[in-house]
């Protein structure tokens, strides 16, 4: 490692290189926040576009996030440029279905908000919704672009921002219970 790089980030450090990162490869916040919407539209008519995007940024100022993100765009990187030698470089250039790890990153970036999270990354992942959609068809027509692990971790971020949403509005519900006392944990 060059003894100027850093291996330590701030939150805000974090996220700004994060969406550095997603700009680079095609992915903006909003086109995540849209992910995020679409999946909560489905079960509550009033969900806000604007708690959205500010899980999707909440999301995207997470360490485990940070990692995931920049190894797979890193991986995705490499595998553009035939960098891997081996079987390995066919198999991420053409995002075989068999592989799996990168569905392993989308699962664990996912599961940071429990097994909600990792079914609404399942669906998002069946389902392609929006960017996820976009970069699954351009890394495979396209030889020169590979978003084997991006799509995924694109997915996986919106399904976490998703169920983020889901509960801030069932803590929401809950204070409205007249049973309600707010307790201090700490």
């Amino acid at each position: 490692m060059k003894k100027s790089q850093r291996s330590l980030f701030s939150r805000d450090e974090m996220y700004n290189l994060n969406v550095e990162i997603l700009k680079k490869r095609g992915v903006s916040v909003d086109d995540i926040a849209d992910i995020a919407f679409k999946q909560q539209s489905k079960w509550n008519d009033d969900i806000s576009y604007s708690v959205c995007k500010e899980s999707v940024d909440k999301i995207l100022s997470l360490r485990d996030t940070f990692h995931i993100l920049h190894l797979g765009a890193e991986i995705d990187r490499l595998t553009e440029e035939e960098a891997f030698e081996g079987p390995i470089q066919a198999v991420l250039a053409s995002d075989l279905g068999m592989f799996g790890i990168d569905e392993l990153f989308g699962l664990e970036l996912a599961g940071m908000y429990g097994t909600i999270g990792k079914t609404n990354f399942g669906d998002i992942d069946v389902n392609k919704p929006g960017i996820v959609d976009t970069l699954n068809d351009s890394g495979k027509k396209s030889h020169k672009a590979c978003h084997t692990f991006l799509d995924d971790i694109v997915g996986a971020i919106g399904a976490a921002a998703s169920t983020r949403v889901a509960q801030i509005e069932n803590e929401n519900e809950a204070r409205k219970d007249h049973r309600y006392v707010e307790q201090k944990l700490f």
